[in-house]
């Protein structure tokens, strides 16, 4: 006999997969209204159907990377697609003129002058 699970376990599991995802320009968009101050912030998250504190949340995750940024601390990341493009590209020029390998320096022994320390220890 297989266990069902009960109504309540139902409910998370539907609500765990009908879950909203913002997308980072969502999110940005939602931020910025939010900033000009139009409307208070608990009319726009009741409108964009998100809790306050989410907005907050994304209103903190936003303005320190605004202030990373303009310290300088950040470096810009590729997308997936550079990426890829930029790998497709370095085949296809490997492909065409491989890239040689730099000889490797021959193995340096000590020097029989070197050992023989005149005598001197």
């Amino acid at each position: 006999m297989v266990k069902r699970p009960g109504p309540e376990a139902q409910v998370r599991e539907i609500r765990r997969k009908t879950r909203r995802r913002y997308s980072a320009e969502e999110k940005i968009r939602i931020v910025l209204e939010g900033l000009k101050g139009e409307e208070s912030i608990a009319e726009l998250c009741r409108r964009e159907g998100i809790s306050p504190n989410l907005y907050y949340g994304w209103c903190k995750e936003f303005l320190e990377a605004g202030k990373k940024r303009l310290l300088g601390d950040t470096k810009r990341e590729a997308s997936s697609g550079e990426v890829m493009s930029l790998r497709r590209e370095n085949d296809q020029l490997n492909r065409v003129r491989p890239v040689p390998r730099p000889p490797r320096p021959a193995r340096q022994g000590l020097r029989s002058d070197f050992l023989a320390c005149d005598g001197v220890l």
